[in-house]
């Protein structure tokens, strides 16, 4: 409790209006003491001006229809009081020049003046942000919620102000007690949450106090994670002091830091801003150096950064194609290996300079041993894929690429199955890659692909089969399977959504010279589909439907 010079303690005022009177006697007295002093004139001026600010913010405060209600109104009033009371005391010693050496009264005088720009702070935020609304939510405008819900909520959003005023230790207290309500109740807090809420948490980031920082990033984080509030942490500034974070934090304020910029960069923009400001470099630091935890956010984050296409030169500048073959060798998560594997695919996706890189860097036979292991292959496969036509068939061969193909269509996910065929018309470019694939056993699991229920699947399943029956034995091959003509000719379907048509009509092209298959294609009811392709001008369909109506013809002749 604040003392009022002389007269003893103030037990007596309790109540916002009795806090608001005792302010407003002080005011006078101090300017006036202010007024007479001689010495320190800059300083005294500058603190003169301040204080005659009191009384309009006073009467703002006062003019609030929460003002009495509310215990941030007593509080800020007790901390204006306070400082009043200071700034007549130092006055005094300074009219009476009784003071200890000129250097201590002009740091003295620096905190004053300080601690004024405080106070009229606060007291204009309580007013003009809405904090003192926020603050206090009245039973009777809790709306739909229950009684204990709309107190709850109330104590929160006072919590929450106290992050907005008061001096750095008020503010470390007010951070204390919102940790611990996040973990008791996450979902109220981030219910009261406001814009105002979480610029004052983004200010926190760049406290001077390592120990403050590091609670703020962890609030950040559980805000980050919620998905509730990533707008709002942007526009407020949040991307550099987390990026600062990263770089020199403690170890829970850098992983905190490096979660908090995985779930930001998910979209394109915030992924963009991050390159922006810095944060590839200290990302891929963590990579090398930072726990398990850090290690495997920063692999996603840099993942999540590297799914846009301008800023792939860039992170390839910044070395982070050795990193994430090494992640891939020798991440400590098994998270971070499979993150590594979806930035290398990224990375390859359309530009071949980083494809021979990544080759270079040996990332080929990372991928390959990658395929041996517990983890999603899809986006290793993916990555292969794009990698095939970078290097030669005799490299593909020594690092055994065809037998791990032939593994992931086996065992695979459809999604990897669908990246292994994709990667197997890619490599069937020529006639002997068509014959290590046939004779790696590839032909026959492509077929059962045709069955798949996505259209994506089947259409890349009837691609890699079109280009391998080209070669008589692969042809042979396929013919010898009883599933591969019902499934071809079920691929005719003329509607929009089947892309696979086309490659269909080409395989059956090729097996067509078999009287088998073409009465098994006729007994399908290929004929039918082959009319509406030819109408619709689908390569290859009219004359593969010319051929058939031909044997149907000699066929209807043979048995008359």
């Amino acid at each position: 409790m604040v003392e009022d010079g002389g007269n003893g303690a103030l037990a007596n005022i309790q109540s916002a209006d009795e806090w608001l009177l005792h302010a407003q006697e002080l005011v006078p007295v101090a300017v006036e003491k202010a007024r007479q002093i001689k010495g320190f004139p800059g300083r005294w001026k500058m603190i003169i001006s301040k204080l005659e600010q009191i009384p309009s913010h006073l009467s703002d405060l006062s003019s609030h229809p929460c003002f009495s209600k509310n215990a941030l109104c007593r509080e800020q009033l007790q901390a204006v009081s306070k400082t009043l009371k200071e700034a007549i005391e130092l006055a005094e010693l300074c009219v009476k020049e009784k003071y200890e050496g000129k250097l201590r009264m002009q740091s003295d005088l620096d905190a004053l003046s300080g601690k004024l720009d405080l106070n009229l702070h606060d007291c204009g935020l309580l007013i003009k942000t809405g904090v003192l609304g926020e603050a206090t939510l009245p039973l009777s405008v809790a709306g739909s919620s229950t009684d204990a819900e709309a107190t709850t909520h109330g104590n929160t959003r006072e919590l929450l102000a106290r992050l907005q005023i008061g001096h750095l230790e008020a503010k470390h207290k007010a951070l204390d007690s919102l940790v611990e309500a996040m973990k008791e109740d996450e979902k109220n807090v981030l219910a009261v949450m406001g814009r105002s809420n979480i610029a004052a948490l983004v200010q926190l980031l760049t406290a001077t106090s390592p120990r403050i920082r590091e609670k703020t990033v962890t609030v950040i984080c559980s805000l980050a994670e919620s998905g509730s509030c990533e707008n709002w942490l942007v526009s407020e500034g949040v991307l550099p002091p987390l990026i600062r974070l990263v770089e020199s934090g403690s170890t829970v304020g850098k992983e905190k830091a490096t979660i908090s910029l995985q779930r930001l960069s998910m979209s394109a923009e915030m992924a963009r801003a991050i390159v922006g400001h810095g944060g590839v470099r200290p990302l891929i630091e963590i990579c090398q150096t930072g726990d398990s935890v850090s290690q495997a956010a920063a692999a996603c984050t840099l993942k999540n950064i590297s799914a846009v296409p301008e800023v792939r030169q860039m992170l390839a500048e910044e070395g982070i194609v050795s990193v994430m073959i090494k992640l891939l060798d020798c991440g400590i998560l098994l998270g971070s290996k499979e993150y590594a594997a979806e930035c290398l695919q990224n990375l390859t996706a359309s530009n071949e300079n980083l494809r021979r890189s990544v080759v270079s860097e040996g990332g080929i036979r990372s991928l390959l041993a990658y395929l041996d292991g517990p983890l999603p292959q899809e986006s290793a496969v993916g990555a292969l894929r794009n990698l095939v036509g970078s290097v030669s068939q005799e490299v593909l061969i020594s690092l055994g690429f065809f037998p791990r193909l032939v593994h992931v269509l086996k065992a695979g996910s459809l999604g990897a199955q669908q990246a292994a065929a994709s990667a197997l018309c890619r490599v069937c470019t020529s006639a002997e890659m068509k014959k290590l694939v046939g004779e790696a056993g590839c032909t026959p699991l492509l077929i059962k692909l045709l069955e798949a229920k996505p259209n994506s699947v089947r259409e890349v399943a009837a691609q890699a089969i079109s280009s391998l029956v080209t070669l008589p034995q692969n042809c042979r091959e396929v013919k010898r399977d009883d599933k591969s003509v019902p499934n071809l000719v079920q691929l005719l379907d003329p509607s929009p959504q089947n892309t696979a048509k086309k490659y269909a009509v080409a395989c059956l092209a090729s097996l067509s010279p078999s009287k088998k298959c073409k009465k098994l294609m006729i007994s399908y009811g290929a004929i039918g589909y082959l009319k509406k392709l030819s109408e619709m001008d689908i390569p290859g369909a009219r004359k593969l439907l010319e051929r058939l109506e031909r044997g149907r013809l000699r066929s209807f002749f043979s048995r008359k």
